[in-house]
């Protein structure tokens, strides 16, 4: 079979937070490529997770002891991309590397179809919130080719340091921005803080962007910033000011 011919354009894909959707992730995201000129220019993708019994999911710091054992004994079905190990997300939570890597395998397979469509790998970006995020980095560190970028709201690194060595020399080539507050509760800033350190041991540029007043949530001056490095890395410029959502996004997965 030929292979496809080149296809313009950049393609982010962005992967939600625990009980999000990807409808939800559209309405946060889409807005800030929709000025005439990108939309034709970025092609956007927002999968939903399927659905999973999560144990803790609905505990957060301000339960009691009572209310975490019901969580616990009653486990709600919500969308996930993994299982939620532990509330609140510190940079020692251990999570389960057999579901992640089932996780990671549907990204790459997401990956593999739009560069057979023609994309180039340096014109992907894979972006996420929460343990959309986590996924996000997971994916790209597994990933065997240099992609454009790799974009995370809020996440952490949901894979042991064992894995440092199947980080191929062309996946620690892809560039990485990292969002976090410092006042999250759900997935510490510690956690965020540790990730991003953990890639540059590994050789790859992280740039890590610190909030110190913002909690578990996505803002405008995030998504604008998060707009214009996508956009300069594709080499596109004079990008207007976004259409914004009318609120920013008060994101409450429990990673």
């Amino acid at each position: 079979m030929a292979a496809a011919p080149p296809r313009p354009g950049g393609f982010v894909l962005f992967l939600h937070g625990s009980g999000g959707s990807g409808d939800e992730s559209r309405a946060q995201v889409a807005p800030y490529f929709a000025a005439p000129g990108l939309a034709a220019s970025v092609r956007l993708s927002f999968p939903t997770a399927p659905t999973a019994p999560i144990a803790c999911y609905g505990c957060n710091l301000l339960c009691c002891f009572a209310l975490w054992m019901l969580c616990k004994a009653r486990d709600a079905v919500i969308t996930a991309w993994f299982g939620i190990a532990e509330v609140p997300i510190t940079a020692k939570t251990v999570r389960d590397e057999k579901e992640v890597l089932k996780a990671v395998d549907y990204v790459h397979e997401l990956l593999d179809k739009e560069i057979a469509s023609g994309t180039s790998p340096s014109d992907i970006f894979v972006c996420g919130l929460s343990q959309g995020g986590a996924l996000a980095i997971a994916s790209v560190l597994l990933y065997p080719k240099t992609l454009g970028g790799c974009v995370v709201f809020s996440g952490s690194v949901p894979l042991s340091k064992s894995f440092a060595d199947k980080v191929s020399p062309e996946a620690r080539k892809t560039p990485v921005l990292w969002f976090h507050g410092m006042a999250d509760g759900l997935v510490l800033f510690e956690a965020g803080h540790a990730g991003c350190a953990f890639l540059e041991e590994l050789g790859v540029t992280c740039e890590f962007k610190a909030y110190p007043t913002l909690g578990h949530s996505m803002i405008d001056e995030e998504l604008q910033y998060f707009q214009q490095w996508i956009l300069n890395r594709l080499g596109i410029s004079g990008a207007t000011e976004p259409s914004r959502p009318s609120s920013s996004s008060q994101h409450k997965d429990l990673q």
